[in-house]
């Protein structure tokens, strides 16, 4: 038997401790073996719980499955681990001190007869390997991580527009991942809205999130969706803080009624993630005389952010975060054009595009006006995902990007880290991309002078106001 064991204190909560280490999904954002990790077991996390860990040890690459033994609430964690080479079982015990938690780790590895020999003689490569993954678990809790700077492959593969853009794909997540900080923020208690909550990115954000124990509020249009929606995941999380908002967002009055009742419910807001969306290939008005585009992916996020302002103001550290896209990247700021006439040469791609584009110079607007409110303002977009809008609105883009395609949840990873990280509250205005800040111009020929932002705002404010005065 190689046992590891190693002792190490962090100046965080036991709660806090205990509630991120026993879900072991976490693993692979501090152990340096772990190369991915994934619950099996649907429902809250508790004794018989399952977990896949592929790890990387001296002899050789391994899947793991972990099933958790024991569990003491704040106090003790027992994991069995088998695979075809070896078994191991982990015991965590935790100890609350006067500055925060002591961990004491004990790792004890049963290998099988053909490999004993083998194991023996990596047995100082597991120790070091043992003391390297406490130590990463150690500042994982510490949670001292500053905003990561742009990295210099990334400033060049942007200036020079096509490697930038091919990050858009899968690779661009792979590469990118490498270099992530883990996520051990706490947001149990805090409230969250996400808007297109059913599918796609917003379903994948929600259920992440509700893993981690936030409270959600889910905006969908369909009732029996949304029903549905909130109950695979309370079932898949055990989180049953998730409740469901029906509004139809392409309707200002429904996003007015919408506000209505979250303010009659008074309760703080400490993240608006504005994501529902879709591409329109015909194009159409809404029953108020809009363009559906323009209503949906720009006024109705306009209208909900203005409206909820005061739930945000009353969180302790409340943040925005817009879902936007990289076909921004090929549009100008035209405000006279957002609501694209119905010609021969409508586009929905374009017209997508156009609002992405608004919405983007919309979020530094907030960030500027809402800095001393404290409210963070930030977009974010998540690359080529196979998501069902694409699958529904670009059948022949998803066909020749298939293979290269993010799924929804690599897609909605920056959304989740916008939500969760320490360090994403530095940062107010921006755009990112697999978590580092992105250009908000790619093309010279897209950037926006001065005057046309300002024309973007009065334009937004004028029909908010217009929208006020209406007759209901």
């Amino acid at each position: 038997m190689t046992v590891l064991h190693e002792v190490v204190e962090v100046s965080r909560s036991v709660e806090e401790v205990f509630a991120y280490i026993s879900d072991f999904t976490t693993t692979e954002e501090w152990d340096s073996t772990a190369r991915s990790a994934r619950k099996l077991s649907p429902g809250a996390i508790a004794q018989g719980t399952q977990f896949e860990v592929v790890c990387a040890l001296p002899v050789g690459s391994v899947t793991l499955l972990y099933t958790l033994e024991r569990l003491d609430e704040n106090a003790l964690i027992v994991l069995n681990g088998r695979c075809a080479f070896f078994e191991v079982r982990d015991t965590i015990t935790l100890t609350s001190t006067a500055t925060g938690t002591l961990i004491d780790y004990r790792a004890e590895f049963q290998f099988k007869p053909l490999i004993s020999g083998i194991a023996a003689l990596s047995s100082k490569g597991l120790q070091s390997m043992g003391r390297e993954s406490v130590a990463g678990l150690a500042a994982a809790l510490e949670d001292n991580y500053s905003l990561q700077k742009t990295s210099r492959f990334t400033r060049v593969a942007d200036r020079l527009v096509l490697p930038g853009v091919t990050m858009f794909s899968r690779l661009g997540y792979t590469r990118g991942r490498k270099h992530f900080n883990p996520m051990s923020a706490s947001v149990k208690s805090k409230h969250m809205l996400i808007t297109g909550a059913s599918s796609g990115l917003g379903y994948a954000a929600a259920l992440e999130l509700a893993g981690r124990g936030a409270q959600l509020t889910l905006v969908m249009r369909n009732q029996q969706k949304a029903e549905d929606t909130v109950a695979d995941i309370q079932r898949e999380t055990g989180n049953s803080e998730i409740r469901y908002e029906i509004a139809d967002l392409s309707l200002m009055s429904d996003v007015d009624a919408l506000v209505a009742r979250m303010k009659q419910r008074g309760q703080p807001l400490d993240v608006l993630i504005n994501n529902a969306g879709a591409l329109f290939n015909s194009r159409a008005e809404t029953d108020e005389g809009f363009e559906q585009s323009f209503a949906l992916l720009l006024l109705s996020p306009y209208r909900l952010t203005e409206g909820l302002k005061p739930l945000l103001a009353k969180a302790a550290s409340p943040r925005v975060v817009n879902v936007v896209s990289g076909g921004m990247y090929s549009q100008k700021l035209e405000v006279e054009a957002l609501q694209m006439p119905d010609t021969s040469d409508y586009s929905g791609s374009v017209a997508y595009a156009r609002q992405k584009r608004a919405l983007m110079v919309l979020t530094q607007e907030w960030a500027k006006e809402w800095a001393e409110a404290g409210i963070a303002v930030n977009a974010m977009h998540p690359g080529w995902a196979d998501t069902p809008g694409v699958r529904e609105a670009l059948p022949q883009f998803r066909k020749l990007t298939r293979r290269v395609l993010r799924s929804a949840a690599e897609g909605a990873d920056t959304i989740v880290w916008l939500a969760v990280a320490t360090e994403a509250d530095e940062a107010t205005g921006e755009l990112f991309l697999d978590r580092e800040v992105r250009p908000v111009h790619l093309l010279g020929s897209t950037r926006e002078e001065p005057r046309e932002r300002a024309q973007l705002m009065t334009l937004l404010q004028g029909l908010s106001s217009r929208l006020d005065k209406a007759p209901r």
